[in-house]
């Protein structure tokens, strides 16, 4: 990965109950992937304590979640100033780090696109979410949808077009009935390549969606959520989900956006090294992620 990386911490679990989210940075960087970078910024100031259900917007640890994207937002923003000639790579901590990402993003370069690799449409109504957690629901919040103290982090909304986002790896069989109704309230225009279609032809759908970002003519950030993988082979998430890609087929879906022009930035996140006693889960997302990048 070398010189052409930038690395930084975001400690960030929205249940507030330590889970082991919020220790994944120290682990995959003791797993080797500091040493694969050229920069190591440490981490952002991202920790959430709070576990108190907001009543009017059902979200869980409100304030303290906008704080964390704030100070993430502002951690980046330094990080891309100080080192213009690398691109940032934002180790997590869950899925909701984009809600500051993209504060960030949206603010200092306008239009910003996603690829969103993910076990999870993560497109819930906080109110109809069983726990109020952001990454229930950050795909919604970064498209506008969701309390207005959320959507409103970029300043101008939403953070994030429906049109400028894909969805790649989500579960769409099997589902129980407030999963499919999450699913059924991803909006139309937003690309997605569900998980049969990602084992199917792991080459195809990475390219697809290369090919489909690079008519966008926007930056892209990537995201990876490592439950997108089957728990047969990641099983130290909090929510797993089975029928999933392997490392290899997640390689291949990876590879054609990590090496697309207009790439700013990527994160992973939602790895729970609390559930990996020996390293062994941590060491092979550092090769993932050698590999790839």
């Amino acid at each position: 990965m070398g010189s052409d990386w930038f690395l930084l911490g975001a400690p960030w679990d929205c249940s507030g109950t330590g889970r082991g989210e919020a220790r994944a940075p120290r682990a995959l960087r003791e797993a080797g992937l500091a040493a694969r970078v050229g920069v190591d910024l440490g981490d952002a100031a991202t920790v959430i304590s709070s576990r108190r259900r907001d009543e009017e917007t059902g979200v869980r640890a409100l304030p303290d979640t906008i704080a964390a994207a704030h100070a993430l937002a502002s951690a980046l923003g330094s990080g891309r100033r100080e080192h213009p000639e690398r691109r940032p790579l934002v180790i997590g901590g869950d899925c909701s780090l984009l809600l500051g990402v993209f504060a960030h993003t949206r603010q200092a370069l306008g239009d910003v696109g996603l690829w969103l690799v993910d076990g999870h449409p993560d497109y819930f109504d906080a109110h109809a979410s069983d726990t109020g957690e952001t990454a229930d629901l950050e795909l919604a919040v970064l498209t506008g949808v969701g309390p207005p103290s959320l959507t409103g982090l970029g300043k101008a909304g939403p953070m994030v077009a429906a049109r400028h986002a894909a969805l790649i790896g989500h579960r769409t069989a099997g589902l129980d009935p407030a999963s499919a109704a999450e699913l059924a309230r991803v909006p139309a225009d937003l690309l997605t390549i569900d998980s049969p279609a990602v084992i199917g032809d792991p080459h195809g759908a990475g390219r697809r969606a290369a090919a489909w970002a690079e008519r966008l003519r926007v930056p892209m950030w990537l995201h990876v959520d490592v439950d997108v993988l089957d728990p047969s082979i990641m099983p130290a998430v909090t929510y797993p989900q089975s029928d999933g890609p392997d490392i290899d087929q997640l390689a291949a879906v990876l590879t054609p956006l990590t090496a697309a022009p207009n790439l700013l930035g990527v994160s992973i996140a939602d790895f729970r090294p609390d559930l990996d006693p020996d390293g062994r889960l941590a060491k092979r997302l550092v090769t993932l992620l050698d590999q790839t990048l």
